[in-house]
């Protein structure tokens, strides 16, 4: 009789826990749907690689080789968030930190709060110019994006083809020209640029 009571239990219990999964899988879904459907899917997925970013494992190779440092084709035009047409040549004698990017791209925009603090700490040097090129289709949402996380690095977008030397099919990717105009570091994919070795490098190449 106990055994049968226990056997009952057993099978109700199981009952429960399986609709209970089915809620819990139901809840998770719709969640799934409405973050797609909202565009925040991206900026979850981002936020969960900023803590990646966080531990300090991923960061960019501060020099290339002498061999692998290719004069960077600075005919390149860009067109500021403000409607300026700007060519990449009028940053020519400074270092360049050039970051390619996108809304739509998870890593793009976990990088993105580090080059911001970056930007912060050298926006007022005269050797050195950020030039964050948006790659969205849709200007105005990346517009509208830069906006509502309130950064304040320069953001372009892109008006012309890339030059050979600064074409990349990786989202991000992060090139860095000397004053004389070399490629002397790149980063395909995300990376933590607000650290004392790359600051280092940096303090290196812009005397």
């Amino acid at each position: 009789m106990d055994q049968e009571k226990n056997s009952s239990k057993d099978k109700s219990q199981s009952k429960w826990f399986g609709k209970r999964d089915l809620v819990e899988w139901g809840v998770i879904l719709a969640l799934g749907v409405v973050l797609y459907a909202t565009g925040w899917h991206t900026e979850v997925a981002g936020r969960l690689q900023q803590v990646v970013l966080w531990t300090g494992l991923i960061q960019p190779e501060t020099e290339l080789p002498k061999s692998e440092q290719v004069p960077a084709g600075l005919n390149m035009d860009l067109l500021s968030f403000e409607g300026e047409p700007v060519s990449l040549a009028a940053f020519k004698g400074k270092v360049i930190f050039l970051n390619y990017w996108a809304t739509w791209c998870p890593p793009c925009i976990a990088e993105m709060p580090n080059i911001q603090s970056l930007y912060e700490e050298y926006k007022d040097s005269q050797k050195i110019a950020f030039v964050m090129v948006s790659v969205d289709e849709d200007a105005e949402k990346a517009e509208a994006f830069i906006a509502r996380k309130e950064f304040t690095f320069p953001v372009y977008h892109l008006a012309g083809p890339r030059p050979g030397s600064l074409q990349s099919t990786v989202l991000p990717t992060t090139f860095v020209i000397n004053r004389q105009g070399k490629i002397v570091a790149k980063k395909s994919g995300m990376a933590s640029y607000n650290t004392s070795q790359f600051k280092s490098f940096l303090e290196k190449i812009m005397h």
